[in-house]
């Protein structure tokens, strides 16, 4: 079967790189799948998870926002932070997505809602990547 190259880079650095089937992510304007052969085209992403279909298994990497750039033989994802399901300190997001909560359901005059709304997405992406690892 066919395969294409896929890099998911943070400034951090590289969080994962490997041939796989498809790529399927959420872009800003919907769902996209990417198969090799591809017409070239760059997204801005959402947050969510990226799903990498690999030897008839799936594997998840969850990204927080960036781009997606195509290229017929390559998919480069440039992530403001990414994270693959097995590399998730699962305590830790699940205590961001409590003090997110927390923060929402308090007093908002002295609350940035929008931060706070954003961390709640990050950190409840991180748990379903988590949670849905194959």
């Amino acid at each position: 079967m066919k395969t294409i190259k896929v890099s998911i880079v943070t400034p951090d650095g590289p969080v994962y790189e490997s041939d796989v089937e498809m790529v399927s992510t959420k872009a800003q304007s919907g769902e996209l799948g990417v198969l090799p052969g591809h017409i070239p085209m760059v997204a801005p992403l959402q947050i969510g998870a990226v799903r990498l279909k690999k030897a008839g298994k799936t594997e998840l990497v969850a990204v927080s926002g960036g781009f997606l750039e195509v290229r017929p033989t390559q998919v480069t994802i440039l992530a403001q932070t990414a994270e693959t399901a097995g590399s998730i300190d699962i305590e830790r997001a699940k205590e961001a997505k409590a003090r997110a909560e927390q923060r929402l359901s308090g007093n908002k005059s002295d609350v940035d809602v929008k931060r706070a709304e954003l961390a709640l997405r990050r950190s409840t992406n991180r748990i379903n990547v988590f949670e849905n690892r194959i």
